[in-house]
């Protein structure tokens, strides 16, 4: 009997190598970055530049595959069923990771379940903007416009923040506008500039461009004090001298639910560097883009505070759940 027992103990530490060969080996493929909102937007820019960093860090391509509609909800749904092994993950944001339980009556996944939390990414505040050649200089004139005529006033819609910022402000403002939804934020950009839409509100990285270029009028910031980067506008509370509005967009990276905790660690080592990569914090620093690297509890952690935060934030402004 004594070969048999040798024979099974040889087995057994070939199978114990085998094993932890396979979970020091990951990742041995590409992995696929699911954006869930179109090509140029502020997620697909952040993404795009933190999957450059990571796969750096990782040794494999990280492929980024846009998935845009419903405020980023299909996108996230593709990686909520998408296998457990760390070769899918999501670049959400607080659309896919905290509103949308608000904004939808049904979802096709639990957003509070079907994801495990990987590595925060950053944040960055948005500025709200008009169509040149609407008359309000101020956005207490556009809320004074909107005062004069209900509904006349029209606004770009793409995400839950851009959503959310626009009606959370009329809500406080007392006003009534007219909400156009849009697939994309580069599509709502456009109308906005070609006068479809009177007035869009969206993050930086879209929206500061063409501020710059004169080719739309920004009116205010929403974060709680000016942005470096544009000091010259407002805040939300300055512009109509309230005292508790603000609304910042944030994005983390996330992982199926079920994700072995050894491919999350690495993940979260490669989001980390990413952040703290001088690169990545230089190309973003015009956008407002404030970075705050963690660990995988600490995202959710956040990520309950933040569903908290977005819930009230939207029945505060009255919207109902589609």
């Amino acid at each position: 009997m004594r070969p048999v027992f040798r024979l099974i103990a040889t087995l057994a530490g070939v199978a114990c190598f085998s094993s932890a060969a396979f979970g020091q080996a990951y990742p041995t493929k590409p992995i696929k970055a699911v954006v869930p909102f179109a090509a140029g937007s502020a997620t697909d820019q952040i993404g795009r530049a933190f999957a450059q960093k990571m796969s750096e860090t990782l040794g494999q391509p990280i492929v980024v595959d846009n998935k845009a509609g419903v405020n980023g909800m299909l996108g996230a749904d593709v990686v909520a069923k998408s296998a457990p092994d760390g070769y899918t993950i999501l670049i959400g944001t607080n659309s896919t990771n905290a509103a949308l339980k608000s904004l939808m009556k049904k979802l096709p996944y639990d957003q509070d379940t079907a994801f495990t939390p990987v590595g925060y990414m950053g944040s960055v505040p948005l500025i709200m903007a008009v169509n040149n050649d609407v008359p309000a200089k101020t956005l207490k004139e556009l809320v004074d416009m909107a005062k004069a005529k209900p509904t006349h006033v029209t606004f770009a819609s793409a995400s839950t923040s851009q959503l959310v910022s626009t009606e959370m402000m009329a809500g406080m403002a007392d006003i009534q506008l007219t909400n156009v939804p849009y697939k994309s934020g580069p599509a709502a950009m456009t109308d906005l500039i070609g006068g479809q839409v009177n007035m869009f509100s969206a993050d930086f990285a879209v929206m500061l461009p063409q501020v710059k270029a004169g080719k739309v009028r920004g009116l205010a910031v929403t974060s709680a004090k000016r942005s470096a980067a544009v000091p010259e506008l407002p805040t939300v509370n300055e512009a109509l001298g309230l005292k508790d509005y603000e609304l910042i967009a944030y994005f983390a990276v996330y992982a199926p639910a079920g994700t072995p905790a050894d491919i999350v660690t690495k993940l979260n080592q490669a989001v980390n560097a990413a952040a703290n990569s001088k690169e990545v914090q230089d190309k973003f620093a015009g956008i407002g883009f404030a970075v705050q690297p963690g660990t995988p509890d600490d995202l959710a952690k956040r990520g309950a505070l933040e569903t908290a935060k977005w819930a009230k934030a939207i029945k505060d402004a009255k919207i109902e759940a589609q």
